[in-house]
C-alpha cells in the first residue's frame, strides 16, 4: 500500500480496487456508475451540465486523450516535469478525478462525469508515485489555477500536518470568488488521524465518502470539519489505459466539485459564497441529525441544489468562520511558475514564496513606528535649526 505511506511526505490521495483487471469495452461501462443514479444526475442535467464552468484538478495530471476526455481538458501546468502542461497522467489517479467531474456523455459508452460539459484545469503537483512533497507546491498551483480562470479548484490530495501558505492560498481563491474543494482523507493505520489539511481549513468544502447504500464508508476519516459526504467506493474510473474500479474520498471530493460547477453554471453571476451556502442548505441529512462528524451537513443533492428556492442569502463564505492567517499577500501568478523538482526540496518555494515576500505589506505596528519615527525627525529637525539660527543673531 504505497498510497498510505505517502502521508510520510505530506501528500495522500486514494484506495484503488482491482488495478489488475481495467475494464475495456466502453459500453459496458456506463452501467456500473451508480453514483450517477444515487445522485440523480439525468433530472440534474435538465438544468444544468456545468457548461462554461473551469474546474482545475490539482492532481497528478490528466490524460487528455482518454475517449472520456477528448475536448475536455484545457492545456495546464506541470510542476514536477518542467516543461509539460498537465495534459499527461504517469499515477492515473487525477484521470480518475477529471472523469468524474466532467467525463463526456455524448456517445453513451465510458464513464460519465457529473458536470459533463465542465472543462478540466489540469495542474500537476503528484509525482508518479502519486505523492506530493512540499505543500508550497500545492499552494503555487492554487494560485496559478485562479489566475487562469478556475471557478473550483478540487484537491484530491492532502496531509495530516497543515501548512501557512498552503492557508494563505486557499484565502486567495476565495477573494477571488473561487469555491475550493477537497476530500477529507482516508483511514490508513492511524484511524484516529485528523481530517486532512487543506480539508481543514476553514472555508473549505471537507468531503467524506458514503457507500452505495448511502451510509458511510467505512475507510474515511471523520472529524468535525467534514462538511459534505458524497459517493467514494465501488465507482468505476477512467484511467489512462482504461478504466478500473476505485475508491476514497479522493472520489467523493470530484462529485461535490462537480455539483459546484452545475450550480455556477446555473447561476453565472452566483457568489462562491452563495453556492457554498447552496451546497450545505439543500445536501441531504444522514447520520446524526444535523451537522455530524462522518456526513458534515449530510449528502450532496445535485438536484436540490439546482432547483430549490427561498435559500438564504449570504454575504461571506459560511464555512469560513476564523479570519485568514494574513501571513502573505499575493499578486497575479506569473503565466509559467517556475515548476517543483521532488529531488530538490529548496526549489519548492517557486514563485509563491517570491510574491510573498515582494508583495506581503509592513505589520501595521511598524507601518505605524515608521510614521512616528518620521514625525520625530522632523521635530529634530526644525529644533536644531531653530538654535542654529539664535547662534546668528
Amino acid at each position: 500500500m504505497a498510497l498510505l505511506r505517502a502521508t510520510a511526505v505530506f501528500g495522500l490521495v486514494a484506495l484503488v480496487l482491482f488495478p489488475a483487471n481495467p475494464a475495456s469495452a466502453r459500453d459496458a461501462i456506463r452501467a456500473d456508475q451508480w453514483q450517477i443514479t444515487m445522485l440523480d444526475a439525468q433530472r440534474a442535467w435538465e438544468y444544468s451540465t456545468g457548461a462554461g464552468v473551469i474546474v482545475a484538478v490539482i492532481d497528478s495530471g490528466v490524460n487528455a486523450g482518454h475517449p472520456d476526455l477528448r475536448g475536455h481538458v484545457l492545456p495546464g501546468i506541470d510542476y514536477v516535469r518542467e516543461g509539460g502542461d498537465g495534459t499527461s497522467d504517469e499515477a492515473g489517479h487525477g484521470t480518475t478525478v477529471a472523469g468524474l467531474i466532467a467525463a463526456s456523455r455524448d456517445d453513451g459508452e465510458g464513464v460519465v462525469g457529473l458536470a459533463p460539459d465542465a472543462k478540466i484545469l489540469p495542474v500537476r503537483v503528484l509525482d508518479s508515485a502519486n505523492q506530493y512533497r512540499d505543500p508550497l507546491v500545492v499552494a503555487d498551483a492554487i494560485v496559478w489555477a485562479v489566475d487562469h480562470g478556475a471557478r473550483v479548484i478540487n484537491l484530491s490530495l492532502g496531509s495530516e500536518k497543515s501548512d501557512n501558505a498552503l492557508a494563505d492560498a486557499i484565502d486567495y481563491a476565495f477573494a477571488r470568488d473561487v469555491v475550493v474543494v477537497a476530500c477529507v482523507g482516508n483511514v490508513g493505520t492511524n484511524a484516529s488521524s485528523p481530517i486532512w489539511h487543506p480539508a481543514r481549513e476553514p472555508g473549505v468544502i471537507a468531503v467524506s465518502g458514503v457507500g452505495n447504500d448511502g451510509k458511510a464508508w467505512s475507510g474515511s476519516l471523520i472529524g468535525q470539519e467534514t462538511v459534505l459526504a458524497a459517493p467514494a467506493s465501488h465507482l468505476m474510473g477512467a484511467k489512462p489505459k482504461g478504466y478500473e474500479w476505485v475508491q476514497g474520498t479522493s472520489f467523493a471530493a470530484p462529485l461535490v466539485s462537480a455539483t459546484a460547477a452545475l450550480v455556477r453554471s446555473r447561476y453565472p453571476q452566483m457568489t462562491a459564497a452563495n453556492v457554498v451556502q447552496r451546497l450545505i442548505a439543500t445536501a441531504r441529512d444522514a447520520g446524526l441529525r444535523g451537522r455530524d462528524s462522518r456526513y458534515g451537513f449530510g449528502i450532496v443533492d445535485p438536484l436540490a441544489a439546482l432547483t430549490r428556492a427561498n435559500i438564504p442569502l449570504v454575504d461571506t463564505n459560511p464555512l469560513d468562520t476564523t479570519p485568514p492567517p494574513g501571513d502573505a499577500a499575493f499578486g497575479p501568478a506569473g503565466v509559467q511558475p517556475a515548476p517543483f523538482h521532488p529531488t530538490v526540496q529548496e526549489s519548492s518555494a517557486s514563485s509563491f514564496q517570491a510574491r510573498a515576500a515582494a508583495q506581503a505589506p509592513l505589520p501595521p505596528n511598524r507601518s505605524i513606528l515608521g510614521l512616528l519615527g518620521a514625525i520625530g525627525a522632523v521635530v529634530l529637525i526644525a529644533a536644531a535649526a531653530a538654535i542654529f539660527l539664535r547662534r546668528l543673531e
